[in-house]
């Protein structure tokens, strides 16, 4: 039977664009209504944001013990630029593990992948050369539209002090996120194709979701009519591959 769902999908913004709260929508939707509006199957939801915030708590951990931090100065910035790619290194390999560890994975399951990357730190060009070949052949990208004010305004708004690990509710201090996200690379990588990205010499369906009115946080009607929207256009760009 042919499969009626993504493999992978690719969730990219700026912070607080509202990439979180599409998976949110997706996953507290039933199955059977998912896959056939959204074309999303059982998911498997990959965030690098996990990841890096255990980096934070492991060096405050040694630096409490006594040794020096591993991976980020007293700041909280990088150590170096290679850790922004260690961390696409690592989606790939959950990706991986993914695949091995849980049955009828490709013909059951769909991916969401969720990251933000400003030019500061190589942008989306950078992340997507790090990206595993067998994940770019099998995925399409939905890029949630922010202007940087907007994402300053929404990043502000969902701070929650008593939980900056959510997923839903971390925030970053002001002049760490214009430093970080201000600037991107996204018109630039998209620029070449209106519908496709050229990744590693393949061409990746994408669409771009526009959120500046802020659909996705009432998670509501207007939500899931946008959503089926782009997300029906991006599965007719899915199966009509650019040659």
């Amino acid at each position: 039977m042919k499969k009626t769902t993504f493999d992978i999908l690719l969730l990219i913004a700026r912070p607080a664009a509202g990439k979180s709260e599409v998976i949110h929508y997706l996953k507290n939707t039933p199955l059977t209504q998912r896959a056939e509006r959204f074309h999303i199957g059982q998911i498997a939801e990959i965030d690098d944001f996990p990841m890096l915030y255990t980096w934070f708590e492991e060096d405050d951990l040694l630096e409490k013990m006594g040794y020096p931090r591993l991976h980020t100065d007293a700041g909280g910035y990088f150590l170096g630029n290679h850790l922004w790619d260690l961390l696409i290194e690592r989606i790939g390999l959950e990706y991986q593990k993914k695949l091995r560890d849980i049955a009828g994975f490709s013909e059951e399951y769909t991916a969401l992948v969720e990251f933000s990357r400003g030019k500061e730190h190589g942008g989306y060009a950078n992340a997507f050369a790090h990206l595993p070949l067998p994940m770019v052949e099998k995925m399409a990208v939905l890029y949630l539209q922010v202007s940087w004010e907007e994402s300053l305004r929404k990043n502000r708004k969902r701070f929650n002090p008593e939980r900056p690990d959510s997923i839903l509710e971390h925030s970053l201090p002001d002049d760490k996120l214009a430093r970080l996200y201000q600037a991107i690379d996204w018109e630039e990588v998209s620029a070449p194709d209106p519908h496709y990205l050229s990744i590693q010499g393949k061409w990746v369906p994408y669409v771009v979701f526009e959120n500046e009115d802020d659909v996705t946080t009432p998670q509501a009607g207007a939500l899931g009519q946008r959503l089926q929207a782009r997300l029906s256009t991006l599965w007719e760009l899915y199966h009509d591959p650019k040659k």
